[in-house]
């Protein structure tokens, strides 16, 4: 779903080609325009975050976690997109697991995934912890809502750790929420991700 985008570079470089016949001063003009831009491309991607997604009945509430949530932001284009295959996610009971996968029938939807883009630029010369918002299209069980989500990003080093919380309502995607003996599960469903990024 991620795709490393590497056409900028194709795009300049046979210009810089046809500039070379003329004159090799304008070449090095040109390169030194476009190195700051270049070295500036900055996208912050892992394979190995943490998803979860409780859901509660009255006095009891369960979680299931994955350790698999994939994500990328693009700093240049101000996106993100982050994804999960939900049959990874473990409560740690394999009846209550089998019965949530069976209720988000990840055997035809596997994957959530929320796409948008960041409503502020990231500074990366700051050291300090910044708060984000993002705008963009939540999927899962074959079903999209557009929703806006905020969290926290957190320097470490080159990279960042992002943490979000948010909540979705299960009757929005078509699911129908399970019952937990005779008493149904609550429709409001809580995720939460913490994933640390690593610069390309």
């Amino acid at each position: 779903m991620i795709i490393k985008d590497k056409q900028y570079l194709h795009f300049q470089l046979p210009q810089l080609r046809i500039f070379f016949t003329f004159s090799p001063k304008v070449v090095l003009c040109y390169l030194w325009l476009f190195l700051p831009y270049v070295s500036e491309a900055q996208s912050f991607y892992s394979d190995e975050g943490r998803a979860s997604f409780t859901s509660s009945v009255p006095l009891y509430e369960f979680t299931g976690t994955s350790t698999y949530l994939t994500g990328k932001i693009d700093r240049d284009h101000l996106t993100v997109d982050f994804y999960l295959d939900l049959e990874t996610l473990d409560s740690g009971i394999k009846k209550r697991d089998k019965d949530m996968r069976l209720t988000l029938n990840t055997a035809q939807y596997p994957f959530a995934e929320f796409y948008g883009t960041l409503t502020d630029s990231i500074d990366v010369n700051s050291a300090d912890v910044q708060k984000v918002t993002a705008k963009g299209i939540f999927s899962i069980h074959g079903q999209k809502r557009e929703i806006t989500v905020n969290g926290e990003l957190i320097p470490e080093q080159d990279n960042y750790r992002l943490k979000s919380e948010f909540e979705i309502t299960l009757d929005d995607y078509g699911i129908t929420p399970p019952s937990l003996l005779i008493v149904k599960v609550d429709p409001i469903q809580k995720i939460a991700i913490d994933i640390l990024l690593y610069k390309e």
